[in-house]
């Protein structure tokens, strides 16, 4: 069986924390019980994974604005398959199923399950998934479900609608009649009545049945011809375009821990400290403060709130009400102004428009030790880097100098360039320009050994261009 795990994401419910660029399973405010360190829900779920051997069959949904913060979690030989543009659950499943087909030649009988990274669950949970390759082979169906008993009548969760359960050889399992999306409080109530179960997210199917529908619609099914047709796919969900329309679906039920973390009010459940930052709460009860910036927060006297402040912006919202926020916001669009990366992470630090067509833009930039930025440049802004702490290795147009504390180095428009940290380094970096925006890059190598590569290539073709003195080893 392989798996595909869902990581994208637009970043709007978790406001201000999760941005496009950092959507909600990034976000380190869970504690892992093992270590003590703070960890984000797809590390959680992916050491979840490991604890059941199933990391090796699984492969990660992307988007590509985020594959360097899962790197920076996860690792760099995370196997990823990366979404051109999010669009929703059924294009990036149909994504994954051409990728695991035509690029892995994974056969088609092959079980595939898709699940999400945003549920709060146990171990036994993914004990469960291993279920569902023997429960679709025994019961024929199309497509296999996880479902789990509702603990109170919920309005934002999904619900299956059962229609009997069937003791197998194997497992015991329950064919699905229907499903409900998001039901009033009075439906959910009936539903509970009628024996419901919550649609935990999680559907396993043969391979060969998506890549039937593709077929059957006309897409492409090899990885390259869909992924250039990929922005004509409906955008859709899975449950949407494939359950709703599918009458041969079974389900096994889960009976552990389960909470789908997709609101301040159900993620603050789960966070063991009231207050994650500086700060201080007194006299409040049932309020939690997360503050990702250096100032302090001080909370008195207001019971059941969350506070939460980052360099995005200041959330301050009654635990109840924190579900209305995703049809609120309108600032998780803007530029984020924090970003994890591959190499370490960037907090902008301040922005101005000084005049028509010129603007400033300050960041501070941490890269760990080993790690370096692609070699790049731009033809809208030039940069002035200021090293603070660590020692790197520069490259300036093909040449190779030594960094080290209080350094001030100059990039003009157009300028190659990149940096290494040899040690952990921190720096300030200045950009004004006429544009400033993340998109104003031209890669021209990503990795240390290509860029090695290509500086070597060039002083064999040029030796005088090339300048040792102060040349990092």
């Amino acid at each position: 069986m392989k798996l595909i795990l869902l990581s994208g994401g637009s970043g709007k419910r978790l406001w201000p924390l999760s941005n496009k660029s950092r959507p909600k399973q990034f976000l380190k405010i869970l504690r892992n019980k093992k270590n003590n360190q703070l960890e984000s829900m797809v590390q959680r779920v992916w050491n979840q994974l490991r604890s059941v051997n199933l990391e090796n069959s699984t492969y990660v949904a992307i988007g590509k604005a985020q594959i360097g913060i899962l790197q920076n979690q996860l690792g760099s030989d995370i196997p990823i398959i990366i979404e051109p543009e999010m669009r929703d659950t059924f294009p990036a499943v149909a994504l994954a199923a051409s990728f695991l087909y035509s690029k892995v030649n994974i056969p088609l009988d092959e079980i595939v399950c898709v699940l999400p990274t945003d549920s709060y669950v146990d171990e036994q949970f993914y004990m469960k998934i291993k279920d569902l390759e023997n429960v679709l082979i025994d019961s024929g169906a199309d497509l296999a479900l996880v479902g789990t008993k509702p603990a109170f009548p919920s309005e934002k969760y999904g619900y299956i609608i059962p229609e009997q359960r069937q003791e197998s050889l194997e497992l015991p399992y329950v064919t699905v009649k229907g499903f409900k999306e998001k039901p009033s409080k009075n439906q959910a109530e009936k539903l509970i009545q009628d024996k419901a179960f919550w649609n935990c997210g999680v559907f396993a199917f043969k391979l060969s049945y998506v890549i039937s529908i593709l077929h059957k619609n006309g897409w492409p099914i090899k990885y390259e011809e869909l992924i250039e047709q990929y922005g004509q796919l409906p955008k859709v969900s899975f449950d949407y375009e494939v359950l709703e329309k599918s009458n041969n679906i079974v389900m096994v039920e889960y009976e552990g821990i389960w909470k789908d973390l997709g609101t301040w009010n159900t993620l603050a459940e789960e966070i063991d400290e009231c207050l994650l930052g500086e700060g201080m709460i007194h006299h409040s009860a049932n309020t939690n403060v997360i503050n990702e910036l250096n100032t302090p927060v001080v909370v008195l006297g207001l019971s059941n709130i969350i506070v939460v402040r980052s360099p995005d912006g200041i959330l301050i919202s009654d635990k109840s009400k924190s579900t209305e926020l995703k049809g609120l916001i309108k600032y998780a669009d803007e530029r984020p102004m924090y970003e994890e990366r591959h190499w370490g992470w960037y907090r902008v630090l301040d922005y101005s428009k000084i005049e028509p067509g010129r603007e400033a833009l300050t960041k501070k930039i941490a890269i760990q030790s080993g790690k370096n930025i692609s070699y790049q440049s731009h033809n809208k802004r030039r940069e002035v880097w200021t090293i603070i702490s660590g020692e790197g290795a520069f490259v300036l147009d093909d040449k190779l100098f030594h960094v080290k504390p209080d350094d001030v180095l100059e990039i003009p428009i157009g300028a190659k360039h990149s940096i290494k940290a040899i040690t952990d380094l921190e720096l300030i970096e200045v950009q004004i320009g006429s544009e400033l925006i993340e998109e104003d890059i031209s890669v021209i190598c990503v990795s240390w050994e290509e860029i090695e590569e290509y500086l070597s290539f060039v002083g064999e073709r040029t030796p005088s261009s090339r300048n040792e003195k102060g040349a990092a080893q």
